[in-house]
C-alpha cells in the first residue's frame, strides 16, 4: 500500500497561506479542532504549522496577546519545510515520521501541494490491517520459518472453510521462527481448526475472543 492510497486530497484539506495572520491560524485549528495545517504560498507546499508551533512562538516572544496576533503571520511559525512525502512511498514507513508530529503534507514534482496523511489515518490503516473494526477470534502462534509454511497455513484455512478477517506475521529475533497473529470470524469449529494449526506444526500462543 502506497501513501496515495491513505492521502486526504487537497479538496478536503484546510490549509493556509503563508502571509496569513496566526490569530487566523488559531481560530482554523480551534473551529475544525485539528492540531496542524499546511502552509502554502499559492498552490506551492512551504511548510506547517501546529497548535505547538503557536503557543511555543507566543510564549517566547514576550510579547502581549494583542501585540503578537498583529506582528505575526504562519510564515513566521512554520516548521517541516523540507519534511514531506511524494506519494509513492510505502505506507508502514510513515508510522516512524507521525510518531511525533499530527500529519505530513503529500506534494508533486513541481513542489505543488496534493494533499495530507495525518497520524489518525496511519494508526486506523493499521488498526485495519489487524482486523481490530470487526468481531472474530484472534489467534497467536508461530513456526519454524521454512519454505511453504504460509501456503501451508492457507491451505488449512481453506479446508476448514475458515473466513479470514485479518493476518499479519513477525519475523522473530532469531529470524529462525515466524510469529502469525491471524484473526478468523467466530464459528463452531475453531477448536478443530486450532488442533489442526498445532499438528501441522503451528505452536499457538494465545487466543482471545472480541468481547
Amino acid at each position: 500500500m502506497f501513501v496515495k492510497s491513505a492521502m486526504i486530497p487537497q479538496a478536503k484539506c484546510y490549509t493556509v497561506q503563508e502571509s496569513e495572520p496566526v490569530k487566523n491560524v488559531i481560530t482554523m485549528l480551534e473551529e475544525h479542532g485539528i492540531d496542524g495545517l499546511p502552509i502554502l504560498n499559492g498552490k506551492k507546499y512551504v511548510g506547517v504549522v501546529t497548535r505547538y508551533d503557536v503557543y511555543k512562538s507566543f510564549f517566547e516572544s514576550n510579547k502581549s496577546r494583542e501585540d503578537y496576533y498583529s506582528s505575526t503571520t504562519a510564515q513566521d511559525i512554520l516548521s517541516h519545510e523540507e519534511t514531506y512525502l511524494k506519494g509513492d512511498e510505502i505506507f508502514e514507513r510513515t508510522l516512524y515520521e507521525l510518531n511525533d508530529f499530527p500529519l505530513l503534507s503529500v506534494v508533486d514534482s513541481d513542489q505543488e501541494f496534493k494533499g495530507i496523511v495525518t497520524r489518525y489515518d496511519v494508526f486506523d490503516q493499521f488498526q485495519s490491517a489487524f482486523g481490530m473494526h470487526k468481531k472474530g477470534v484472534r489467534i497467536a502462534f508461530t513456526s519454524v520459518e521454512t519454505e511453504g509454511r504460509i501456503s501451508r497455513l492457507a491451505d488449512i484455512i481453506q479446508q476448514f472453510h475458515e473466513s479470514v478477517i485479518s493476518l499479519v506475521t513477525f519475523d522473530e529475533t532469531d529470524k529462525l521462527v515466524r510469529r502469525i497473529v491471524l484473526k478468523i470470524e467466530k464459528r463452531d469449529n475453531v477448536n478443530r481448526f486450532l488442533k489442526k494449526l498445532e499438528k501441522s506444526g503451528f505452536r499457538i500462543l494465545d487466543i482471545k475472543e472480541d468481547d
